[in-house]
């Protein structure tokens, strides 16, 4: 993935905690526990004493978050001129939630939802193609797209009253003990930005970004392919403590570029016998079955999904999926005439951190 900065000014690159991305991580961490080894004990105490009617609320719209998370935990980011920062408070943030367009909201949200294409509010084809897909992940998922299109205020009051809950029930402790590591930790790359330089701050980010100075364009070494540029924005570099392994870019058109980005270092267990290893890592050694892998760590697809994301056919993923079940590396659950396909983390977590850190990246 790619951040073309040709012409970007130093001061408009800003390293910024953000309570709502947090929010969204810890969101995440609960939905996906196995994404993150290191949280078990937090989203133990959390889940413990979660109000029933919170948790229930959860799930309603937990596709937002579960995979990743969507867009529209970076509001900042998609407010015109390209120059706004993250909030001090969730309140703050919230409040630039509101400023986005019912389009920019719909967009953000359906991206994840439902792996649509941007414009899908006004374009009729892509709504109901929109619906077709979100049937096919679920009721649940179906009544939530089909409120978004038909009521998006609805929706956003929804989302908004839900996330003041979320704070008030759990986040407002959670985000009290994070903001200054993040903060301490925004401060110091922010010195390294002004002494050092851009180079310098982003390899202290992560060893998967690289900076080419002479061609002005900044590399992250993704399973994914994108590109994007500041223009005339900011570039925003925002910390995550509950987010750890993800390394995010935010890549939406007419959107400032963020590099959501970890920090700490939770640890993995590693553990697997020889003949599973060899099987796991013969598996794995295919890129096909590694791109495979990165969409089925965030959410189970189909495997006609799988074909139409990689632009194959639907019986060279079955191939590659029956690799990767024989290797014991993927689940299977059906809904309805449907099978979904999803990546086991817990034994991808035992075959090595670099392997999950990659394809979760």
């Amino acid at each position: 993935m790619t951040i073309d900065i040709a012409g970007l000014r130093p001061e408009r690159v800003a390293v910024v905690p953000s309570p709502v991305a947090e929010l969204g991580m810890a969101l995440h961490a609960l939905s996906e526990p196995g994404h993150h080894p290191g949280l078990q004990g937090w989203v133990t105490a959390v889940t413990a004493r979660l109000d029933p009617h919170l948790a229930d609320r959860m799930c309603e719209a937990d596709f937002l978050w579960r995979t990743t998370f969507s867009d529209v935990f970076l509001p900042y980011a998609g407010i015109p001129g390209g120059a706004t920062l993250p909030g001090a408070t969730l309140a703050e943030e919230l409040d630039l939630l509101d400023k986005l367009t019912d389009e920019q909201f719909v967009d953000a949200a359906m991206e994840f939802t439902c792996a649509m294409p941007y414009g899908v509010l006004a374009d009729a084809g892509l709504r109901r193609r929109a619906l077709e897909l979100a049937a096919a992940r679920g009721p649940q998922q179906q009544r939530f797209s089909e409120l978004l299109l038909a009521d998006p205020p609805r929706i956003r009051a929804w989302l908004r009253q839900f996330l003041e809950d979320c704070d008030e029930a759990f986040f407002a402790e959670t985000w009290a003990r994070l903001r200054h590591q993040l903060t301490a930790d925004a401060r110091h790359k922010t010195d390294m930005l002004r002494h050092k330089g851009l180079a310098e701050a982003l390899a202290a980010v992560s060893p998967a970004i690289a900076l080419d100075e002479a061609a002005g364009v900044i590399t992250v070494d993704k399973l994914s392919v994108a590109r994007t540029a500041t223009e005339d924005g900011n570039l925003l570099l925002i910390p995550t403590s509950l987010g750890r392994p993800h390394l995010s870019v935010l890549y939406r058109p007419d959107w400032q570029p963020v590099l959501h980005y970890p920090v700490g270092s939770p640890e993995l267990s590693a553990s697997s016998s020889v003949e599973q290893l060899a099987l796991r890592m013969t598996a794995l050694s295919h890129p096909v079955r590694m791109r495979i892998c990165r969409h089925l760590a965030r959410t189970a697809y189909t495997t006609s999904e799988l074909a139409q994301i990689h632009g194959m056919t639907a019986p060279e993923i079955s191939r590659h999926l029956s690799v990767l079940k024989k290797a014991g590396l993927i689940t299977t659950r059906r809904r309805g005439r449907y099978i979904q396909y999803q990546l086991d983390i817990s034994v991808v977590a035992r075959l090595g951190s670099d392997f999950l850190e990659g394809i979760l990246r």
